[in-house]
């Protein structure tokens, strides 16, 4: 079994050294074949340790003696599930990437990074210690800025790139102090020892070392304030997109609070603010994606709001549901994003919907793929979303947080509505466009397909689900009828409200003059706020060090340089023996000095 967690583990790292050793050469389509299989036995190899479900722990030597600190990985639940899902996405984006990258001359070296970020995740969510967690969620960061601003020589790719990448930074300082702390006041930084000794802490460090942990995870999952990065990371390849947004990156600050969940049920003060934050994200995002016309951003507002359900979940100890949350959205999210690259694909790179438009008969089984996903995503019976976000918004009423269960209610509305608006501009309303799309290659719907299944069936797996992890995880019933009725009844609107409105043309262009539109459209003028306030105040900062820099400090450096040169020109140039004499015995006279005193 050890055998099988070290294949998942390091196939992707083999497939990354592979890829690099060809990364700056010419374009080999077998490349990316080659790639994809190693990830495919990474994922089989989770997928054979997820059925036998067995506990157990990998040293492989020691990393930091000072500390006591092993290079370790621990493989139990909640390690099986992630990796598994982690494995199967990751394999089928590879897959996919034949076909989207095909034509793309930095081909080879567009494997290595995805490769490597795969690595990155994989290695994050397997280690058995804090440590070793931080270094996966800085190759995950490091991955990020590389495959978003994989073409780096559009300024504004490059720009986003930057974004995600400090901001991230930013939100990672926090976690490091987290860490910083907990390894002072427990003396470790292993799971286990951690989570046996946090009882003992006093509850200020508790609640410091959790609310630092958390920041970081807000930064990692673009909650707010540091959301923005996420809408902007879309300018990379879109199947980077479905596996930064399904599987990788924007989960692992959901897994950290899923694994810290011990240090988490002590401080339910902190976990009662992640849950408020959650639930303001999912709305916020939701309601931004009412009005975006950038195909590939609405999916990503979708992504920020359904991240605000699992914080909800996980904020109010449902960490059984918050993770089977993030296993269903997995799918049915890298599904709308790979079908999402099949209509780029069809309309040479287009991402504004509003200039789409019969695109169903050109793109018949991609518009069923992404239908599929977005049914699930609405929360329609039988899709997995159905299963997985009812148990939040059960667990939040349940749990008597009625306020939370209403925004999170009218979240699940405009999520079903912006959900559909995208599909019916897309493929159900007149054409808007004269280029003649065409469906994606075969190897694209062969990589899609599984999605489409899980997308349908994993939702039925619940109770095996909830059996399979109640080792780690608290079960918990949050089935509720009234609930299930309230939650089906506003997908079922807003779906049809969509579908009427569109149909009847009641949304006129004089809307887009409208106050809350500007503002919804603007993302609340958060961006241009940070444009203002932050980046242009640092940049004029900068701009005042930089010229004392240059005005100041190097011109008293040159002065004193100009200065010593002179002195020596004078002393040298005489040729003066006795000056030479004079200088010896002054050295000679300090040395002796010095000698004394010492």
């Amino acid at each position: 079994m050890q055998n099988l967690a070290l294949i998942s583990l390091f196939s992707p790292f083999v497939a990354f050294l592979f890829a690099s050793f060809f990364s700056l050469g010419q374009k080999r389509i077998i490349l990316g074949y080659i790639c994809s299989l190693l990830i495919s036995f990474s994922a089989i190899s989770s997928l054979i340790l997820l059925f036998y479900n067995q506990s157990f722990n990998i040293i492989l030597f020691e990393w930091i003696s000072i500390i006591g600190l092993s290079f370790g990985f621990s493989i139990d639940s909640i390690s099986l599930v992630m990796m598994s899902v982690v494995g199967i996405v990751a394999s089928l984006v590879h897959f996919y990437s034949i076909f989207y990258m095909k034509d793309d001359e930095g081909f080879n070296k567009y494997f290595s990074y995805l490769a490597l970020f795969v690595f990155s995740m994989l290695f994050l969510v397997m280690s058995d210690n804090f440590l070793g967690l931080f270094v996966g969620w800085e190759g995950v960061g490091l991955c990020s800025w590389l495959l978003i601003g994989f073409w780096y020589k559009n300024d504004r790719y490059s720009f986003a790139a930057n974004e995600a990448f400090i901001m991230n930074r930013i939100a990672d300082l926090g976690m490091l102090l987290g860490i910083f702390w907990l390894y002072y006041q427990v003396g470790s930084l292993q799971y286990e020892e951690v989570f046996n000794s946090v009882s003992s802490v006093e509850h200020s460090a508790l609640v410091f070392i959790a609310a630092c942990l958390f920041i970081g995870a807000m930064g990692k999952s673009a909650q707010f304030p540091f959301h923005t990065w996420l809408a902007d990371a879309m300018a990379g390849p879109t199947p980077v997109s479905a596996l930064i947004h399904a599987a990788t990156m924007v989960t692992a600050g959901v897994y950290l609070v899923i694994r810290a969940n011990a240090i988490y049920d002590l401080v339910p003060e902190v976990g009662y603010i992640i849950s408020l934050i959650g639930a303001f994200v999912a709305l916020f995002a939701a309601s931004m994606a009412l009005v975006a016309n950038d195909l590939k951003r609405i999916i990503a507002y979708s992504t920020l709001s359904q991240l605000g359900y699992m914080f909800v979940a996980a904020g109010l100890g449902a960490y059984g549901i918050a993770l089977f949350h993030l296993v269903t959205h997995a799918f049915f999210k890298s599904l709308l994003f790979l079908g999402a690259g099949n209509v780029m694909h069809a309309m040479n790179d287009n991402l504004d919907i509003k200039k789409m438009g019969g695109l169903y008969k050109p793109l018949k089984i991609t518009a069923i793929f992404m239908t599929i996903g977005s049914l699930a995503l609405a929360g329609i019976y039988p899709f997995a979303g159905f299963f997985s976000k009812d148990l939040i918004l059960g667990y939040s009423f349940i749990s008597f947080h009625h306020g939370i269960f209403l925004v999170l209610l009218i979240a699940a509305f405009m999520t079903a509505f912006y959900s559909f608006r995208l599909l019916m501009l897309v493929f159900f309303t007149p054409q808007r466009h004269s280029l003649h799309p065409h469906e994606a290659g075969k190897i694209a719907l062969l990589a899609m397909s599984p999605l489409v299944i899980l997308a349908i069936i994993s939702g039925f797996f619940e109770h095996k689900f909830f059996e399979y992890i109640e080792t780690k995880l608290v079960l918990i019933n949050a089935q509720n009828t009234l609930v299930m009725i309230l939650a089906s009844t506003a997908a079922i609107l807003g779906v049809l409200l969509v579908i009427i409105a569109y149909k009847k043309s009641w949304f006129k262009p004089s809307i887009e003059q409208k106050s809350i539109y500007k503002l919804l459209s603007n993302d609340y003028f958060i961006p241009k706020f940070y444009q203002e306030f932050m980046v242009n105040i640092f940049s004029n900062l900068c701009s005042v060090f930089k010229h004392c820099d240059i005005y100041i400090f190097d011109a008293c450096v040159e002065k004193i340089s100009c200065f010593v040169n002179l002195l020596a020109k004078r002393i040298i140039m005489p040729n003066s023996l006795s000056l030479m004499l004079q200088f010896l015995v002054g050295a000679f006279i300090v040395l002796l000095l010095l000698v004394w005193v010492v």
